[in-house]
């Protein structure tokens, strides 16, 4: 579950957090991850309590062609993870091996299936694999922070909450990279994979807490993750005169050294050790040679297998969670390497297009990992919804139901989340062109989301109060 935290789209947001805005949004991983735990807390309940994970609630809870919409929806979140984990994979093989994307994207798309053999040995096998990976990305990326030398003064002042004006749309992008909507399908399916005697209210408890403090252990070992890298390009790469070149274009970018930069459209500005150096934007594509180009020799390599070890993780992370949510919403069941083949076929054409197309400009990859972002943020509502019912319904939590603080708090922290991301969202249109025809359809389709969104609501609810003694029956048995 928590490698979701520590995929490369949450990598990007992290380097361009710092680079961007510098120390200032320590505290927005932070916030955001404590939010995550929360809503991950409410979908192991819910697995717990009822032994069948969120895919298959929604099966009960909403009308056939509502589940169908949901699976669709949960399916595109997972194929365009997808497609960021091969592109941050590949990235990584450029910069270890110096193999092309296109390669880079083929090898990540049929390694996974020797990973997932570790599945024969058995659950703790995997997540024995899972565990080890989390260490690399741990060591290597606290590796770079240590050689460069971070203020911890200057790290925990950026936990005082503050964000200026260049830095909101990078806070926003944080949150919604942190907060995965297949994450949550997922992690109510995990938690089965423990025994637990559903008929007794104590065991459920200890279960309940026992998964409580393992998840809340899990994303403080990965916010230290991310916190590290944000710290070490914030010290690398930010720089106070790269907001003159904000105010002009818009555009937000990082300092990088004369002997590394490609070009001089944003202006100059001054490194932290003083060095001139000019402003462009920051990405996966061009973090390991910026990182040589302050750090020193194999400061990008260090970074790039930290990078591998996250796109690796992820990507098994995305093929359970889209055998979960395939047999629950469809009670189809595939084996893991169908799966692969599947989410593979489907992620490997616009991934080989991106690394194909981007051999010259490699900032488009990252213009595409900032695009899946943003799909991510579409779709999180799909996730948040159901989940936020099905734990606030006694007919489906019987004793085990929210309270009316959990209940307040998880719908406020769900609505803060979704209009952070619906920011993101109007943001990142605004800078498209439109001309009448795409205006209209821009406007259909809006119609379409919050009229669905608002369907799940109503209806969600409704079917809930509905079927108090039948789901009691169901789910108590």
């Amino acid at each position: 579950m928590s490698i979701a935290y520590v995929d490369p789209g949450n990598l990007e947001s992290d380097l361009q957090a710092g680079a961007y805005a510098g120390y200032q949004l320590t505290w927005v991983p932070c916030g955001a991850t404590a939010i995550g735990f929360f809503l991950q807390l409410l979908a192991a309940r819910l697995g717990v309590v009822t032994g069948k994970n969120l895919a298959e609630m929604c099966t009960t809870v909403f009308s056939r062609w509502a589940s169908l919409t949901l699976w669709i929806m949960t399916e595109i979140a997972i194929v365009g993870s997808d497609v960021q984990e091969v592109l941050g994979s590949s990235i990584a093989f450029q910069v270890l091996f110096n193999f092309p994307l296109w390669l880079g994207c083929l090898i990540t798309g049929f390694d996974t299936f020797t990973f997932l053999l570790l599945h024969r040995y058995g659950i703790r096998m995997l997540e024995a694999l899972f565990v080890a990976l989390i260490v690399v990305m741990l060591v290597c990326f606290c590796a770079n922070l240590v050689r460069g030398d971070v203020a911890s003064a200057d790290v925990m002042r950026g936990f005082v909450p503050r964000v200026n004006h260049y830095a909101v749309t990078q806070a926003v992008g944080i949150i919604e990279a942190v907060i995965m909507p297949h994450n949550i399908f997922l992690h109510s399916a995990l938690v089965q994979s423990r025994q637990v005697d559903r008929h007794n209210e104590r065991n459920v408890r200890e279960a309940n807490k026992f998964f409580a403090i393992e998840t809340c252990l899990a994303l403080m070992v990965i916010f230290l993750i991310n916190l590290a890298v944000l710290a070490v390009f914030a010290k690398g790469f930010f720089s106070p005169d790269r907001t003159a070149s904000f105010d002009t274009s818009g555009v937000n970018t990082a300092c990088v050294s004369v002997a590394i930069a490609h070009d001089n459209t944003y202006g100059r500005c001054h490194l932290a050790s003083g060095d001139e150096g000019l402003c462009q934007e920051i990405g996966l594509s061009q973090a390991g040679t910026a990182l040589s180009g302050t750090l020193g020799q194999y400061a990008d390599v260090v970074w790039a297998i930290g990078l591998l070890a996250a796109g690796q993780s992820s990507t098994m992370t995305g093929t359970y969670a889209g055998q979960f949510v395939m047999g629950g919403f469809l009670q189809l069941q595939l084996s893991p390497w169908k799966r692969v083949a599947l989410t593979r076929c489907v992620s490997l054409v616009p991934a080989l297009t991106v690394a194909i197309l981007s051999q010259q400009t490699p900032a488009d990859s990252d213009h595409m990992d900032e695009l899946l972002n943003v799909l991510q943020s579409i779709q999180l509502p799909f996730a948040l919804l159901p989940v936020l019912i099905s734990a606030s319904s006694r007919a489906i939590m019987g004793g085990f139901v929210n309270n009316k603080a959990m209940v307040v708090t998880s719908w406020l922290l769900s609505g803060l989340v979704c209009v952070v991301n619906l920011y993101l969202i109007f943001t990142k249109l605004k800078t498209l062109a439109f001309g009448v025809t795409g205006l209209v359809a821009v406007g259909c389709t809006c119609c379409l989301y919050f009229g669905f969104l608002g369907y799940l609501v109503r209806t969600g609810m409704t079917l809930v109060a509905d079927r108090t003694r039948t789901a009691s029956r169901e789910y108590q048995d």
